[in-house]
């Protein structure tokens, strides 16, 4: 039986009514009439250009695994902006409401945001920025490298692929409706018990919460699915598990944990939902539940998604770093070892969340040392980054700097995370800006990895290199907004400010927090610098055209097909031979070679049922916010139809005649064979497995080796 609730409710609409429109709040007027003519512009220059059709043939339907990743980056990037829009209210807020005599404005009694407002930003800034920008961005990375990394056309399930990203983009599209419908959160990002529970939180913040949450989680676990199955069935042949680009293993370790973890947080949500619409006491610790059950299955969840985050991060770092070093990675075997340990110890560190819950000096204890243990794999890797290094031609583009930038800033953040494993220290600063600060430093790196991920992979799938000027002046600015955001805020956490606080006491923290906000400053500089990036990149797209191997010492398979990357990725499947094959190919001469004859490619078809999914499902999401229960019926109804009518559908493949893979190849070859650089090495596209012994060229459309097993989809 649903509980009974405050306030109105109609059958018609739910909980929704005029009063929920917050017109009243200037910040959201404002931040709601630039949306809106935005929105009308986009929309009305795609119909100017009459790119609708071009939009939902080559992207709303696709099921292209590059596309997609495409589309994930745009969606972490444009949730990145409006986390970083609730980041630069918050360092504002707190710059101005320092001391009893401080001047209120827009209804606050200090600063211009009211208590509840800032609780609001706070929780959308942490998850928005955790669950709807980093990790989009390092998904739609995996999305599109892994497959090309693996010598894959494809991932294993491409449809699966799609509904996905559409389920994430459903629970994206929930939060920024909070802005304009309704309310949003304001307990933190993570989720109070049993402030969340009903009774203390009537309103339909925590449901938008929720279910954004709960979409999100859906989402990522059935792209961790797809990854995991893609790696270990569709390797190319000769691709043994010792023969992976370290990126790949990444992806791998972070989606083992992706898989075990994400379910564990959609079965906490699924007992809150209970608790709030049934009527059920799991978290409610008088009517027998145990609001400590949250805490436990959220951060079992909480802590391994650390780690989700910044193992791919890693494998990145692990990609550009040989590149430009021009020497292969230093201890592949220990990296791959380290992946895996990192991925394991992350099961055991989740309670040091909550030292200071009066466990057991034991328990305490162990969870200490499991914290700490996560250093020993963590270092391993930052010494083999160093030794990649050494004595290598090492070239400072911007791939490389962005790297370099992420290595330096793992170390402080393990250096403070080091101090934070001691329960001792927790006690002092638990709940205390020094934390903030450290979290900051680990998703920087996260950040300043796939910043150099964009610089490095977009050559291979836009066909076009990243202008370098206006890339470094977004780099430093980077580097100087961090320095002055950050540092302060240790030292802030050394003094006992604490975090979400919207009025500070004391005014001797007002230097600090002034530094502070000239280094979100500098991030606003940072960001126009970031735009103008893209724009002269466009711009001048012509001149910076590439060819396969954009930096001329790539090492790993995706540096041996086209750049831009046809559809079907490769034109038949690559034998891999070797742990760095491009490179091994270019030091025997296999660079240049090409097939006699082209073989039909197997591919799958557009759909454009992922995104009616989608759509349905954000409307679901929208009806159990704000109960209105016919809609809520109809969303399931159309669900389970749309999901048994595409289960008959045959018409799901196509094949790639072997004539337009031909001209492909050809043009491909024929647009960029002045435009390959020159570093010492021969760029294109080579194809064969026994080429090195036999010396011919005349390889099929097929692939013909002498390995006794072959990827699932050359069968």
């Amino acid at each position: 039986m649903l509980v009974h609730l405050q306030g109105p409710w109609t059958p018609l609409l739910g909980r929704l009514t005029l009063q929920q429109i917050p017109f009243h709040v200037p910040i959201l007027v404002v931040t709601f009439i630039v949306v809106a003519i935005l929105a009308a512009m986009v929309l009305a220059a795609t119909t100017y250009f009459g790119k609708w059709g071009y939009l939902w043939r080559e992207w709303l339907t696709t099921v292209d695994h590059k596309k997609i990743g495409v589309m994930y980056i745009l969606l972490g990037l444009v949730m990145l902006l409006r986390g970083f829009a609730d980041a630069l209210m918050i360092r504002t807020q707190q710059a101005m409401a320092v001391g009893p005599g401080s001047p209120g404005e827009m209804g606050a009694v200090h600063g211009y945001l009211t208590p509840f407002h800032l609780g609001q930003i706070f929780t959308a800034h942490g998850l928005i920025m955790v669950v709807f920008a980093a990790t989009p961005l390092l998904v739609g990375l995996m999305n599109i490298i892994v497959p090309l990394q693996i010598g894959a056309r494809d991932m294993a399930y491409p449809y699966l692929n799609a509904l996905g990203l559409w389920l994430t983009t459903a629970g994206a599209a929930l939060v920024m409706m909070s802005l304009f419908v309704g309310n949003f959160a304001h307990g933190g990002w993570y989720g109070f018990v049993p402030y969340f529970e009903l009774p203390y939180s009537p309103g339909v913040g925590v449901d938008y919460w929720m279910w954004t949450f709960q979409l999100s989680a859906i989402g990522t676990s059935l792209g961790s699915i797809n990854l995991i199955a893609t790696i270990v069935k569709m390797r190319a042949p000769g691709m043994t598990w010792m023969r992976m680009p370290m990126f790949t293993w990444a992806s791998l370790s972070t989606n083992l944990i992706a898989l075990t973890s994400f379910p564990v947080l959609m079965v906490a949500l699924a007992l809150l939902g209970l608790d709030r619409y049934v009527g059920t006491h799991f978290y409610t610790a008088g009517m027998g539940g145990n609001l400590m059950l949250y805490n436990d299955l959220f951060w079992v969840w909480g802590h391994p998604e650390v780690y989700f985050l910044i193992l791919p991060a890693f494998g990145i770092m692990s990609e550009i770093i040989p590149t430009f070093s021009e020497k292969t990675l230093f201890g592949y075997v220990t990296m791959v070892i380290a992946s895996f340990a990192i991925g394991g110890v992350s099961w055991g560190v989740w309670l040091h969340h909550f030292f200071t819950m009066a466990a057991a000096p034991s328990v305490n204890s162990f969870y200490s040392v499991t914290t700490m243990l996560v250093g020993i794999p963590t270092g391993v890797k930052v010494f083999n980054w160093v030794f990649t290094m050494y004595r290598g031609r090492v070239r400072y583009e911007l791939p490389m700097l962005w790297a370099l930038l992420a290595l330096f800033l793992l170390l402080v953040g393990g250096m403070t995370g080091m101090m934070n494993a001691f329960a001792s220290n927790d006690y002092m600063w638990h709940n205390g800006l020094f934390v903030v600060a450290h979290f900051h430093m680990m998703v920087l790196v996260i950040a300043a990895s796939i910043f150099g991920a964009v610089e490095y992979w977009f050559p291979k799938v836009f066909g076009f290199k990243l202008e370098q000027k206006w890339g470094k002046w977004f780099f430093w600015f980077m580097i100087i907004g961090t320095g002055w955001t950050f540092v302060p805020m240790f030292f802030l956490g050394f003094a006992g400010m604490t975090r979400r606080l919207d009025y500070i006491p004391y005014t001797q923290w007002s230097p600090y927090l002034h530094i502070m906000l000239v280094g979100m400053v500098f991030y606003v500089v940072a960001v126009l610098f970031f735009v103008a990036h893209l724009y002269v990149s466009l711009r001048d797209r012509v001149k910076n055209r590439v060819g396969a191997d954009a930096w001329g010492t790539g090492r790993s398979l995706e540096w041996m097909t086209h750049s831009p990357v046809p559809a079907y990725n490769y034109a038949f499947i690559p034998h891999v031979n070797v742990l760095d094959e491009w490179a091994w190919r270019k030091e025997n001469g296999l660079t240049e070679l090409h097939p006699g004859d082209y073989e039909g490619i197997h591919m799958p078809k557009n759909t454009g049922v992922p995104l009616f999914l989608g759509m349905l499902f954000m409307g679901l999401g929208f009806a159990l916010i704000w109960r209105i229960w016919w809609l809520a019926l109809l969303c399931v109804a159309l669900i389970v139809a749309l999901i048994i009518i595409r289960s008959f559908d045959r018409d799901t493949d196509m094949t790639i005649p072997a004539h337009t893979v031909e001209q492909v190849e050809s043009g491909a070859r024929d647009e960029t064979s002045v435009a390959m650089p020159t570093a010492g090495v021969r760029g294109g596209t080579v194809i064969a497995h026994s080429i090195l012994q036999s010396g011919t060229s005349g390889i099929s459309g097929s692939t013909t080796s002498t390995s006794p097993s072959l990827a699932p989809m050359d069968r």
